[in-house]
């Protein structure tokens, strides 16, 4: 059985468009994983410490045959492969950043993985793309895209080429 996931992309370092763009060819050759649809890339600023370069944000959806938590090694996998450190500074600059959003209808709640992502209702970087390729789709426990995206401001975000 498959379930469609979205994932969140987002970079600030090392060419940050290229990065988000080799990362959405990466999803594409996960095993048993195929990309079904990716947003375009969006400019933002950071989210944390204000020092840093803006992030070039997108989404995914992914149709995959792996578990929610089998997917997440996945992505941490790709980040690593990608230049990232998990040094535990938050919100700090980083060359490739993967979120689990969401993975079909499933709430999980585990101390290695919260899915929906409980960032989603007011990430602009988040709610735009996911609401260009998935513009129907209601996040468990958070409700519709179109109400979540009324709750936040665009201010900073813009679509790139």
């Amino acid at each position: 059985m498959k379930t469609k996931a979205f994932i969140g992309i987002g970079s600030n370092l090392d060419d940050p468009i290229a990065q988000v763009k080799n990362a959405i060819d990466a999803l594409g050759r996960i095993n048993d994983a195929r990309l079904i649809d990716a947003s375009r890339l969006y400019r933002n600023p950071p989210m944390g410490p204000v020092e840093q370069p803006d992030y070039v944000n997108a989404v995914a959806a992914l149709e995959t045959g792996l578990s929610a938590e089998a997917l997440l090694a996945e992505l941490q996998r790709l980040e690593a492969e990608a230049g990232r450190k998990r040094n535990g500074v938050r919100w700090g600059p980083r060359p490739l950043d993967l979120d689990l959003l969401l993975y079909g209808e499933a709430v999980i709640d585990t101390p290695s993985l919260q899915v929906p992502h409980p960032g989603i209702p007011e990430r602009a970087f988040v709610l735009y793309p996911l609401a260009e390729i998935a513009p129907d789709v209601s996040v468990p426990g958070m409700g519709p895209i179109g109400e979540l995206l009324a709750g936040v401001s665009d201010d900073g975000l813009a679509v790139i080429g």
